[in-house]
């Protein structure tokens, strides 16, 4: 729900210069009517089936957002024994957390046991036996669902794509069903279900339903086989819109009818772990131009926000629409510039040769689709302090995460006595 109102760019009903003059910029702005509506969404489109959508917290973990979804019935995918505790933080129960990631420590998966996690999606042989172990040791059974490898090209960027042979995560889909076997025989286990997730920003619907009925001949196969199937967790990916395509992207309507059509017959519980397509378009990253500088041949406005506060631009070439606070006037002459943050490194570059309205020193930017994978990405590079964050409700706001000073991150290093 950001739009312009009385030539001023709002959040719900509230002026994000008003937000830029109270918090300082750079600042994340979320809008919770924009979660809310999107969470709502999947709510909507999977009715009339036994379902549980699990954020995916790795899209963002602020507790506010994670309060929010839970009032809305939301479960949590968490990849880590901090994201485990950052649910409970909000209040999520044990049962509403899946557990899932690539390299879980055994410290980790002993405090998902001690939570109680809904299931673990067990990523490989060894996990399954580290797992069975530590389980079988404290005289507990840990729930699993192993995840496959289904050797699909979900058409997605190369650093975010995880369904293909060639990436780390799951297990081979040929070896799938001997992986069941020896997890139906290793103590402290108790199978109740299959993973699957071939990656993020997928913007077709045609590998989900490659994905989805390869999901259901494993159902098949591995019930034939004696296994008590009852959760199949299809992962999310579903992506959104940057602004940089006019294509027509499908919605959680389009994705929610697939996913009824291919799996409902299979009377699992069906859970999905959506993270970006909730999150992204609810928040933007304010900004303001520090400098307007005429290169050779290139014009550049240097802003305060840089990679260090997101990264997606500097890390997968990603376009965000970018729009100035203040509405243009539709009369004023575009002009090509680059815009930067000033962080020492040619790739923190947030736009290259973008068709903006003509832009000053001062002005306040807007980087849009900036709530999933921002925040929580995020780093002290240069020393520079993580970026606050804001949540907004209709006309209200509250800071949700403070800015520290400098002065907090230096004093978390430890000098030697001998310094």
């Amino acid at each position: 729900m950001f739009h312009y109102l009385d030539g001023q760019l709002h959040a719900e009903r509230v002026r994000l210069s008003e937000i830029a003059g109270a918090a300082g910029t750079p600042v994340y702005v979320y809008s919770s009517a924009v979660f809310a509506s999107r969470f709502r969404e999947f709510t909507e489109g999977l009715a009339g089936i036994d379902h549980l959508i699990c954020y995916a917290m790795k899209a963002n973990s602020n507790q506010a957002i994670l309060r929010l979804l839970l009032g809305l019935g939301s479960g949590f995918d968490a990849v880590s024994a901090g994201e485990i505790e950052r649910a409970a933080a909000a209040g999520a129960p044990g049962g509403r957390i899946v557990f899932s990631g690539v390299g879980k420590t055994g410290t980790e998966l002993r405090q998902a046991l001690d939570t109680g996690v809904r299931h673990f999606n067990v990523e490989s042989e060894p996990e399954l036996a580290m797992l069975s172990e530590i389980a079988a040791s404290s005289g507990r059974v840990a729930p699993v669902a192993i995840r496959v490898n289904p050797d699909i090209d979900a058409g997605t960027h190369h650093k975010i794509s995880t369904g293909k042979a060639e990436n780390k995560f799951g297990v081979p889909v040929s070896r799938v069903r001997e992986v069941y076997r020896q997890a139906a025989q290793l103590p402290g286990l108790r199978i109740v279900g299959l993973d699957m997730h071939i990656g993020s920003q997928i913007t077709a619907l045609a590998p989900f339903e490659a994905a989805f009925r390869r999901a259901a001949e494993l159902v098949a196969q591995l019930r034939a086989d004696g296994h008590r199937i009852t959760r199949l967790d299809v992962g999310g990916g579903l992506g959104i819109s940057y602004g940089d395509s006019d294509a027509q992207l499908p919605d959680a309507g389009q994705y929610c009818r697939l996913l009824q059509r291919t799996l409902a017959h299979l009377e699992c519980e069906i859970e999905i772990e959506p993270g970006r397509y909730i999150a992204g378009p609810g928040g933007v990253l304010l900004t303001t131009v520090l400098y307007a500088k005429q290169g050779e041949g290139r014009r550049f406005l240097i802003v305060d926000a840089a990679m260090n506060d997101l990264h997606r631009t500097a890390i997968y070439g990603a376009w965000h629409d970018i729009q100035p606070l203040r509405q243009p006037r539709t009369d004023a002459d575009p002009e090509e510039v680059d815009i930067v943050g000033p962080v020492c490194e040619s790739s923190d570059t947030f736009a290259r040769g973008r068709a903006m309205p003509p832009t000053q020193a001062g002005q306040l930017l807007a980087i849009r689709s900036a709530g999933a994978y921002g925040a929580v990405m995020a780093s002290e590079y240069n020393t520079r302090a993580l970026v606050p964050e804001v949540l907004v409700q209709d006309d209200r706001f509250a800071v949700v995460r403070s800015r520290p000073s400098i002065a907090d991150i230096i004093a978390r290093d430890i000098m030697p006595d001998w310094l």
